[in-house]
C-alpha cells in the first residue's frame, strides 16, 4: 500500500448504483436545499471506492428518517435536538431542515430547551449561534432559491 492514497483503488459505481446514489443525494437537496460538505465529501469517497457501502449506509439513513411513523418536521425537530446535545455542528443543518418542514422558531428553541436538559449550561450557552447558523443557512436558502421551501 505504499504510495497510494485511500481513492488510488476503488470500485465504480454500476450504472444502477449511480442511479441510487443520485437519488440519495436529491434526499439532501430536498431536506436542506443543498448536499451539506461532508455529506458530499463522503459521496465522492466512498462512491469511487465502495459504492455498495455507501448504499448500505444511505438505505439505513433513509429507513429511519423516512418513516409513516413520524413527519419530516418531526424527525428534524429530533434530530435537531440531538445533534444540539452533543455540540454538533450539524444540528444547525438539521434545524434549517426542520425549518424547511415547517417549524417554527418557537419549536426549534422548544427542542434546544430539551437539550439543555441532558447537555447542561454549555447548550444553552450554544444555542444563540445554533439558531444563528440555522438563520444564517435559512438566509443563504431565500437568495438562492427564492423561499425556505
Amino acid at each position: 500500500m505504499t504510495g497510494s492514497t485511500p481513492d488510488a483503488e476503488g470500485a465504480v459505481p454500476t450504472p444502477e448504483q449511480q442511479h441510487e446514489i443520485d437519488h440519495y443525494l436529491q434526499t439532501y437537496r430536498e431536506m436542506a436545499g443543498f448536499v451539506p460538505p461532508r455529506i458530499q465529501a463522503r459521496f465522492d469517497s466512498l462512491g469511487r471506492t465502495n459504492p455498495e457501502l455507501l448504499l448500505a449506509q444511505e438505505k439505513v439513513r433513509n429507513l429511519v428518517t423516512y418513516t409513516d411513523v413520524l413527519d419530516q418536521k418531526t424527525v428534524q425537530l429530533i434530530l435537531f435536538a440531538v445533534l444540539a446535545v452533543q455540540l454538533r455542528d450539524a444540528a444547525k443543518i438539521h434545524g434549517h431542515a426542520a425549518r424547511r418542514a415547517g417549524a417554527s422558531w418557537e419549536e426549534l428553541q422548544a427542542a434546544i430547551n430539551l437539550a439543555y436538559l441532558f447537555g447542561g449550561v454549555s447548550i444553552a450557552n450554544h444555542a444563540p449561534s445554533i439558531l444563528e447558523g440555522v438563520a444564517e443557512l435559512e438566509a443563504k436558502a431565500i437568495a438562492e432559491e427564492g423561499t425556505v421551501r
